[in-house]
């Protein structure tokens, strides 16, 4: 499967989830099953001689991708949801989106110093969540963060947001 076959299977949602923004909507990519062999098999040659001892999904389509390549790394996953969903001793971070405020949390004993993370998610865009996922991941101390995304839109120049020292990559870019 090429990218351009990979970008046939994702549909574009005008005004959502308000007026103005262009969704790309990867749901129609995650039932076709060449597309989920492509992302999986991608993902895990990226990452497979990297170290990583846990995963972590933002919610909520972070959470399709995340685990299945855990499983493939063997390694832990670790989800990063929305405020008020994590049942245990929670750390928080609130920050501003495109279209408003929003805060996600982590369970306290989630992750430990020695830990090399892999946090994915499955688009970027201006990199509000996943920079807040980062100063989630920061107050751990651990070893090496890396992010992975699905989708990329260059455009809005996410990648600005991350620091130097975090490896970045993406599948897709448009």
């Amino acid at each position: 499967m090429t990218i351009a076959e990979i970008k046939q299977n994702i549909r574009d949602i005008k005004d959502f989830p308000i007026e103005g923004i262009i969704f790309k909507d990867l749901t129609t990519a995650f039932k076709n099953p060449d597309c989920m062999k492509f992302f999986e098999d991608n993902m895990y040659d990226l990452y497979k001689n990297k170290g990583i001892t846990k995963i972590i999904g933002i919610e909520s389509r972070g959470f399709i991708m995340a685990p299945i390549l855990g499983n493939r790394l063997g390694v832990g996953f670790v989800p990063i949801r929305k405020k008020g969903k994590l049942p245990a001793n929670v750390m928080e971070v609130s920050y501003e989106k495109e279209y408003g405020i929003d805060t996600i949390q982590i369970h306290k004993d989630a992750l430990n110093e020695n830990d090399i993370v892999l946090i994915h998610d499955d688009l970027l865009a201006t990199g509000g969540t996943m920079k807040a996922a980062c100063e989630l991941v920061k107050k751990f101390n651990v070893k090496k963060i890396y992010l992975n995304f699905i989708v990329e839109l260059d455009f809005l120049e996410g990648t600005k947001n991350f620091d130097k020292d975090i490896n970045v990559s993406s599948l897709i870019h448009y």
